[in-house]
């Protein structure tokens, strides 16, 4: 990933950001009516405008500060998303068996934390690169495996690593569950600022992308 501080957007503002995913689709009519459809991107990009959470002058400032020492778009962070922060249903609590990592084949000890999107006809693995410490929990076959002795977590990036002798085996379902941050960055490099406009009640635009490790 590009230059990326591992900290998080003030969540108090973030949680009243507005915002969702993103996709890049071409279509093109053809001749006869048809359209043929087709997507530019594999994931799904999030935006988010950060200004409807500022709600005080306190906030604003705080927003500043945290652009300033981002430098703007330079400098990547953690995002915390309102809607979709976990493994586990909205409101449920995770298990180590929400989502489903891979199929262990008795060599492979690296497993990308990933969250599935609907199942009937097109389920979309989105990866997770920023789990929150402390969150992650695995299981291998059906039975929970303990951090720190049978696996690491690499919270940079979102990899599980099975410790020597706790390789899953050949055939064994490697599943987890765990709460999670978005990397993202500024959108723009000039917060405009008018107090004035501020204390008459308007938004200032704070526009947030997501970005890929």
């Amino acid at each position: 990933m590009a230059a990326f501080h591992e900290t998080l957007f003030p969540l108090d503002i973030a949680l009243g950001a507005a915002g969702g995913p993103e996709r890049a689709t071409e279509i093109v009519t053809t001749l006869t009516g048809r359209e043929e459809r087709n997507t530019r991107l594999k994931h799904s990009r999030r935006r988010w405008d950060a200004g409807y959470g500022v709600k005080s002058l306190d906030q604003l400032a705080s927003v500043v500060a945290f652009f300033e020492e981002r430098r703007g778009r330079l400098y990547g962070f953690r995002w915390h998303d309102r809607l979709d922060h976990s493994s586990a249903a909205p409101g449920a609590a995770v298990t180590p068996f929400d989502q489903a990592l891979g199929t262990g084949d008795g060599a492979q000890a690296a497993f990308q934390l990933a969250k599935t999107y609907g199942g009937a006809y097109a389920p979309y693995p989105r990866p997770i690169a920023k789990p929150v410490a402390g969150t992650v929990r695995v299981a291998v076959n059906g039975v929970e495996q303990v951090a720190g002795s049978a696996f690491a977590l690499d919270t940079t990036t979102g990899t599980v690593s099975f410790l020597a002798g706790h390789v899953p085996p050949a055939g064994a379902s490697v599943t987890a569950g765990f709460a999670f941050d978005v990397p993202v960055r500024f959108d723009t490099d000039f917060l405009e600022v008018n107090l004035t406009a501020f204390e008459a009640g308007a938004i200032p635009r704070i526009p947030i992308l997501e970005i890929r490790p």
